[in-house]
Order: structure tokens, then sequence, then C-alpha cells
């Protein structure tokens, strides 16, 4: 699918890398003040909430792919609203924008690192030590970590895991796993409703970061233990602001820039 607008000639679009709730406010603010964009998702979702204004859906196909459509599409600026954990076309981002010239944002909610800790927390390099440090604290565990890593914890087939993604997992999962399929943003109350019913122990999770913590709450509230992962490291460099509204100002800025 593409659904693509361009403005004049010599100052095309805003690029957003979205799919993310910041992502679907920025290209929202944009439209509003009449500033090009198009939005850019993976296509990883099923029925996605498709965002205001332009929309691609797809990958780029690697950095060479995304310069020839920065360059095509005479892109304006690029914010990087993807998931923190969309490390890959994050790095892509970067090479391309450095390689076209390119102004680039990324666009991320504060981590999870910035608020109060709880005892609870435990904080994990990567999924590999997440897993080593769940498995020292529970067999019934909450492993709300997205569809696309659930392979990485393939090995707990004899513990009760329970998961929770939008789309269904596309790999087999044990047996004594149990995969419900809801669309956040969801509760505290109903998550402390879903973690006893359940008898969770441990939730395993990682950094999204921002105000959905509805699920860390309710495990602090039961005091589960909780292992978060952290995110990985941005390429160096990169301009970061942490709200849909700052990420606009830049993008109007620059936009303003490139018409004069």
């Amino acid at each position: 699918m593409d659904r693509t607008t361009t403005g004049p000639a010599d100052h095309g679009p805003v690029l957003v890398l979205g799919g993310t709730t910041d992502g679907r406010e920025l290209a929202t603010l944009l439209v509003a003040a009449g500033i090009p964009v198009t939005s850019s998702l993976a296509g990883r979702v099923t029925q996605p909430n498709l965002p205001p204004g332009g929309v691609r859906i797809g990958g780029f196909g690697g950095t060479t792919g995304l310069i020839d459509f920065l360059r095509s599409h005479a892109i304006t600026a690029v914010v990087d609203a993807t998931h923190p954990f969309a490390e890959h076309i994050t790095a892509h981002a970067a090479l391309a924008c450095n390689h076209t010239g390119t102004p680039l944002l990324r666009l991320a909610r504060p981590s999870w690192s910035t608020r109060a800790q709880a005892a609870t927390w435990h904080w994990a390099d990567g999924l590999t030590e997440a897993r080593i440090v769940a498995e020292g604290l529970g067999s019934r565990i909450f492993l709300a970590i997205g569809r696309q890593d659930l392979h990485r914890f393939a090995s707990w087939e004899h513990r009760y895991v329970l998961t929770r993604v939008i789309t269904a997992p596309e790999s087999a999962l044990p047996e004594s796993w149990e995969v419900i399929s809801a669309r956040g943003p969801f509760r505290c109350d109903d998550e402390q409703d879903l973690m006893r019913s359940r008898n969770i122990q441990v939730l395993v999770t990682k950094d999204s970061g921002g105000p959905t913590t509805a699920k860390l709450d309710a495990a602090t509230v039961l005091n589960i233990p909780v292992v978060i992962v952290r995110r990985p490291a941005l390429p160096a460099g990169l301009a970061t602001v942490s709200s849909p509204r700052e990420a606009f100002s830049w993008a109007a800025r620059i936009r303003g820039n490139a018409r004069r």
C-alpha cells in the first residue's frame, strides 16, 4: 500500500517512520498545520490504525532503498517515531539521512529508567539476560515483549507462559503457553485481574517507556518481580525529543527553512 503525498518539487513532505501512537499524533499535528507528511508503517500489524496524511506500508529495502525514497520523494526531513526496539530501521535512517543530507530526528518516549524504580524491578541488557533472570524468579511468566521475539523464549516449553499480542505469532509456540489477542491501552485494575487469574509470578517486558505503565503498576501492587529489557543504544549524534509536540516544532522549523 502506498498513499504518499508530496509538496512542491523543491520541498517535499516530512517522512515519519511510524507505527506508534506518537507517530500518529505527530502526523495529525503536521496535517493540521498544512505540512505535507508521509507516514511509513512496517506492515507487521493487520488492520493498523492509520494516521492522517500520506501513508506507505512495507519496508524500504534497507539503507539503499531508503536513500532512493528520500531522493525520489524530495523528503524535507525525517522523524523516526518507531518503537524504541526497532533498531534496524533506526540505523538505516541514520545512514540514509547522513548520505543524503536529510535532517533526522528521533522521537521516543522517556525511558522507564527515568521514573521511580520499584524494588521488584530487574533490568536486563538484552533478551538473553532477561530470560536467564526470569528463570530464577518464577515458573509462571507473563511475557509482554511483542510477537517478533517470542521464539527467543521457546525453550520455556515446560513453564506456563502468558503472552499478549495484536497479531498472531508466525512461529509455533510451546503447548504450555497461552496466547491472548488484544490491543491496548490497558487499565491497571484489568492487568491485576489478569495476573491474578493466571497466578503470574514474573513479568518480562521491554522498556517501551512513556505513560503506558499499567502492567508495571499492576505487578508492583501484586509484588510481582518485573524483568525489563533495556533499550538498544542509538546511533551516535542522533538528535532526540520525547514528545510529538517537540517533534512537530522541529519539523515545522526545518520545513520553513527549506521553503526559503
